[in-house]
Protein backbone atom coordinates (compact mmCIF):
# COMPACT_ATOMS: atom_id res chain seq x y z
CA UNK A 1 0.00 0.00 0.00
CA UNK A 2 1.08 3.45 -0.83
CA UNK A 3 0.80 6.62 1.51
CA UNK A 4 -1.55 9.37 0.30
CA UNK A 5 -3.84 12.26 1.45
CA UNK A 6 -8.06 12.01 -0.03
CA UNK A 7 -9.40 14.65 -1.27
CA UNK A 8 -13.28 14.66 -1.20
CA UNK A 9 -15.08 18.28 -2.71
CA UNK A 10 -18.46 18.79 -2.83
CA UNK A 11 -19.87 21.68 -5.07
CA UNK A 12 -22.90 22.41 -6.87
CA UNK A 13 -23.30 20.30 -9.67
CA UNK A 14 -23.59 23.75 -11.92
CA UNK A 15 -20.09 24.39 -10.21
CA UNK A 16 -18.06 21.06 -11.45
CA UNK A 17 -17.43 22.50 -15.16
CA UNK A 18 -15.09 24.96 -13.70
CA UNK A 19 -13.88 22.94 -10.88
CA UNK A 20 -13.08 20.11 -13.22
CA UNK A 21 -11.40 22.63 -15.51
CA UNK A 22 -9.17 23.92 -13.02
CA UNK A 23 -7.94 20.57 -11.49
CA UNK A 24 -6.99 19.41 -15.58
CA UNK A 25 -5.38 23.22 -16.22
CA UNK A 26 -3.19 22.40 -12.77
CA UNK A 27 -2.41 18.82 -14.07
CA UNK A 28 -4.26 16.60 -11.47
CA UNK A 29 -3.63 13.44 -12.83
CA UNK A 30 -6.87 11.79 -12.18
CA UNK A 31 -10.13 12.00 -10.61
CA UNK A 32 -13.47 10.57 -9.73
CA UNK A 33 -16.49 12.27 -10.16
CA UNK A 34 -20.09 11.06 -8.37
CA UNK A 35 -22.60 13.09 -9.83
CA UNK A 36 -26.32 14.23 -7.90
CA UNK A 37 -24.84 13.71 -4.43
CA UNK A 38 -27.66 14.17 -2.10
CA UNK A 39 -27.45 15.27 1.71
CA UNK A 40 -27.83 18.23 4.38
CA UNK A 41 -25.96 21.11 5.13
CA UNK A 42 -25.62 25.19 5.92
CA UNK A 43 -28.55 25.30 3.15
CA UNK A 44 -30.82 22.82 3.97
CA UNK A 45 -31.80 19.66 2.28
CA UNK A 46 -29.53 19.04 -1.11
CA UNK A 47 -30.65 16.60 -3.72
CA UNK A 48 -31.63 15.93 -7.49
CA UNK A 49 -35.17 17.46 -6.68
CA UNK A 50 -35.27 19.79 -9.45
CA UNK A 51 -35.74 19.16 -13.28
CA UNK A 52 -32.79 20.93 -13.98
CA UNK A 53 -30.41 19.93 -11.28
CA UNK A 54 -30.28 22.67 -9.73
CA UNK A 55 -30.69 21.55 -6.23
CA UNK A 56 -28.16 18.93 -6.45
CA UNK A 57 -24.53 18.54 -5.44
CA UNK A 58 -21.54 16.70 -7.18
CA UNK A 59 -18.33 15.15 -5.21
CA UNK A 60 -15.07 15.00 -6.22
CA UNK A 61 -12.95 12.62 -4.79
CA UNK A 62 -9.13 12.64 -5.73
CA UNK A 63 -5.90 10.59 -4.11
CA UNK A 64 -2.50 12.37 -3.93
CA UNK A 65 0.57 12.49 -2.74
CA UNK A 66 0.80 15.06 0.37
CA UNK A 67 2.45 17.86 -1.35
CA UNK A 68 -0.08 17.75 -4.25
CA UNK A 69 -3.33 17.21 -2.36
CA UNK A 70 -2.25 20.73 -0.29
CA UNK A 71 -2.01 22.23 -3.99
CA UNK A 72 -5.22 21.27 -5.08
CA UNK A 73 -6.75 22.70 -1.82
CA UNK A 74 -4.80 25.82 -2.60
CA UNK A 75 -6.31 25.76 -6.05
CA UNK A 76 -9.79 24.79 -5.16
CA UNK A 77 -10.37 27.33 -2.04
CA UNK A 78 -11.15 30.33 -4.57
CA UNK A 79 -13.98 28.02 -6.13
CA UNK A 80 -15.72 27.40 -2.31
CA UNK A 81 -15.17 30.84 -1.22
CA UNK A 82 -17.17 32.07 -4.75
CA UNK A 83 -19.41 29.37 -4.94
CA UNK A 84 -19.76 27.61 -1.96
CA UNK A 85 -19.11 24.09 -1.14
CA UNK A 86 -16.79 21.92 1.15
CA UNK A 87 -13.59 20.25 1.20
CA UNK A 88 -12.26 17.03 3.11
CA UNK A 89 -9.02 16.08 3.44
CA UNK A 90 -7.73 12.76 5.00
CA UNK A 91 -4.97 10.18 5.50
CA UNK A 92 -5.80 6.88 2.95
CA UNK A 93 -3.91 4.15 1.99
CA UNK A 94 -3.69 3.49 -1.81
CA UNK A 95 -3.92 -0.16 -2.22
CA UNK A 96 -1.14 -0.74 -5.37
CA UNK A 97 -2.51 -3.83 -8.15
Amino acid sequence: MKAVKRLEIVVDEAELPRLLAALDSAGVAGYTVLRDAQGKGRRGRRGGDGLSGEFSNGVVIIAAPADDARRIVDLVRPILVRHGGVALLSDAEWVVH
